[in-house]
C-alpha cells in the first residue's frame, strides 16, 4: 500500500534534533555521525529518526530530516526553556533562573531561520535520497551564561541570575555541522542570536502587556 501511493507524496520532513547523536567526543556533529542518545528523550530522537530513514530507504519514500539545534522565538511558551524563561522573568522583575552551572554550551535558532529550512529542505527533496539527513542550526556556540547575559543586556536588566546547577542528564557540548545544508541546499541561517533576540523580546513584552 505504502509502495502504490508513496508518488503522491511530494515531500516528507520529519523534525529531529541535535539530541539525536547523543554525547560525543567529536564535535560538530555530522551527519553521517552514528545515532546515540543515552536519555530517554534524546533516545526517542534518536529512534524517530532511524525509522523515519528506514522508510525512505526501504520504500523509496521522500523522506527528508531534519537536525536541529535549540529552536527559539515568538510564540515559544514552555517557559521552562532558558529563553522564554529568563525573558519572563525580567518582564516580572524577578532574577533570572538557571538550572545547570551556566557551562552548558548549546547553538540557539530562532524560528525564521528554521520554518525556512524546513521549506527548503521539503522544496529539495526530489533531489536527496530517500531518508537524507541535514543540520540545521545558526552556526553560533553559546554558553546558557552568555544567553542569559545577551538577554539581559538586550533588555536593560541588573538584576542577578541564580544559578541553581541542579540539572542532571545535560550533555555539556552540543553543537551542529551546517557544511552539508549549505552545500546541497544552498541554505545559511540569517538570523544570529542577538537579531533573532530582539524580535522574540518584543513579542514576549506584548503578550505580557
Amino acid at each position: 500500500m505504502i509502495e502504490q501511493n508513496s508518488q503522491t507524496f511530494q515531500a516528507i520532513c520529519i523534525a529531529s534534533s541535535d539530541k539525536a547523536y547523543g554525547s560525543s567526543k567529536k564535535l560538530p556533529y555530522t551527519e553521517d555521525m552514528p545515532l546515540a542518545g543515552e536519555h530517554p528523550y534524546d533516545v526517542s530522537k534518536s529512534c524517530c529518526d532511524l525509522i523515519a530513514q528506514s522508510y525512505g530507504i526501504t520504500y523509496s519514500l521522500p523522506v527528508s530530516i531534519a537536525r536541529m539545534g535549540n529552536i527559539y522565538g515568538p510564540g515559544d511558551l514552555n517557559f521552562n526553556r532558558i529563553i522564554p524563561g529568563t525573558i519572563r522573568n525580567i518582564l516580572e522583575g524577578r532574577a533570572p533562573m538557571i538550572r545547570s552551572d551556566g557551562t552548558p554550551v548549546r547553538e540557539y535558532f530562532y524560528v525564521e531561520d528554521a520554518v525556512e529550512a524546513y521549506l527548503t529542505m521539503a522544496e529539495n527533496s526530489h533531489k536527496s535520497r530517500p531518508g537524507a539527513a541535514y543540520n540545521f542550526s545558526s552556526g553560533e556556540r553559546r554558553s546558557v551564561m552568555d544567553v542569559v547575559n545577551s538577554i539581559q543586556s538586550l533588555m536593560r536588566s541588573d538584576l542577578i541570575p541564580e544559578i541553581r546547577n541542579t540539572a542532571r542528564n545535560e550533555i555539556q557540548e552540543q553543537y551542529l555541522s551546517i557544511r552539508k545544508a549549505k552545500q546541497e541546499l544552498h541554505w545559511k541561517p540569517r538570523y544570529t542570536l542577538d537579531t533573532g533576540l530582539v524580535p522574540t523580546i518584543e513579542w514576549y513584552k506584548k503578550v505580557f502587556e
